[in-house]
């Protein structure tokens, strides 16, 4: 999910030369603040059922 965000930000906020450090820390922060009002949310579509498949020896069925 961290991934994607920052995809997000590079697309809606990074997507231009931004000379100074402290103007860059300002409009992340301003566009954070925008992301946060919205509620923006991560369409996350990578189930459990793909982690076990994928990342087989990082997530083992469990057995009731």
């Amino acid at each position: 999910m961290a991934e994607i965000e920052l995809s997000v930000l590079n697309r809606q906020c990074l997507d231009r030369c931004i000379a100074h450090k402290d103007v860059l820390k300002q409009e992340i922060a301003v566009w954070e603040q925008h992301r946060n009002e919205l509620k923006s949310k991560v369409d996350w579509q990578f189930t459990t059922e793909d982690a076990r498949i994928k990342l087989k020896r990082l997530y083992p069925s469990i057995s009731s």
